[in-house]
């Protein structure tokens, strides 16, 4: 009989454990169904935000991705917060943006075609005034030398010898120079032009005039009063020249010198025959 009741109590611990860890059992089932809702509910969600923000599935996602072996799921996380709040200080998303850009590129190289055709305008300009520039120190070269020349003979005819000339000033562009007229007169040395009296200076300027009509002439050339500081001889030099030259130019000559006047073919004057009467008079030579 005591054996049959120490069975039973043995048999009832038995049993009262074996429910106790039933119970447990239960217990951790329903701990691992709660941890399964919300790994699906979790799952579901990460499923969503793949698709929303990378635009692919979890399954694409987790298929393209390797993880490394020192991954670290945490500081995964911290990472991709980071990330987000620096796409969400971006701000508003433009979604005109690529068309603008589209717009952008193409007013730049429209510019850039403007900038390339403006600076091949500039070497072009460029390129044809150092062509300018060469020819017209050409021109100014060869004119310069005729010029002078016949100055050195007009000088030389109109004062009865002696010796005249120009000289270029240092410079270091040819049409930029300036130009200096010496002058040495029959029996004086050779001087500047501003050294000279005044009879002097006017020869000298009235073969610097001439020098240039010889070498380019015009139909007309006017004169006025420039035989006023001269002698008679000079005066006479003058105008024999002056007629030696009206071949191809017509002088016109403002005077009161009787000689000169003596060897024009026409006079135009001013007379007042009567007190407070101007007339117009006019004499031709034949």
């Amino acid at each position: 009989m005591a054996i049959a009741r120490q069975t039973a109590d043995t048999a009832a611990a038995d049993l009262s454990e074996l429910n106790r860890k039933a119970a447990e059992a239960m217990n951790e089932r329903s701990s691992v169904d709660v941890q399964k809702t919300e790994a699906v509910t979790e799952y579901k969600n990460l499923a969503e935000n793949c698709e929303h923000e990378l635009g692919i599935t979890l399954n694409e996602l987790s298929a393209d991705t390797q993880l490394a072996d020192d991954f670290v799921l945490d500081e995964a996380r911290v990472r991709v917060n980071e990330l987000r709040e620096r796409l969400e200080n971006f701000g508003a998303i433009n979604m005109l943006a690529v068309e603008e850009l589209a717009e952008a590129e193409e007013r730049l190289l429209f510019l850039s075609s403007q900038r390339q055709d403006i600076i091949d305008s500039i070497a072009s300009a460029e390129e044809a005034l150092r062509e300018i520039k060469d020819r017209s120190r050409e021109r100014f070269r060869t004119a310069f030398e005729a010029i002078n020349e016949n100055f050195r003979m007009f000088f030389s005819e109109l004062f009865g010898g002696g010796n005249g000339e120009m000289s270029l000033l240092e410079a270091d562009d040819l049409l930029e120079a300036g130009i200096e007229v010496i002058a040495q007169p029959p029996g004086k040395r050779l001087q500047n032009i501003q050294l000279l009296s005044g009879g002097e200076k006017a020869m000298t300027a009235i073969a610097l005039v001439l020098a240039i009509f010889k070498y380019r002439p015009s139909p007309f050339c006017l004169l006025d009063e420039v035989d006023a500081p001269l002698d008679d001889a000079n005066v006479g030099r003058f105008v024999t020249k002056i007629a030696d030259m009206s071949e191809k130019t017509q002088f016109i000559v403002i005077t009161h010198n009787k000689r000169t006047m003596e060897a024009a073919r026409a006079l135009y004057g001013v007379t007042m025959q009567e007190a407070g009467v101007s007339k117009v008079v006019s004499v031709r030579f034949e």
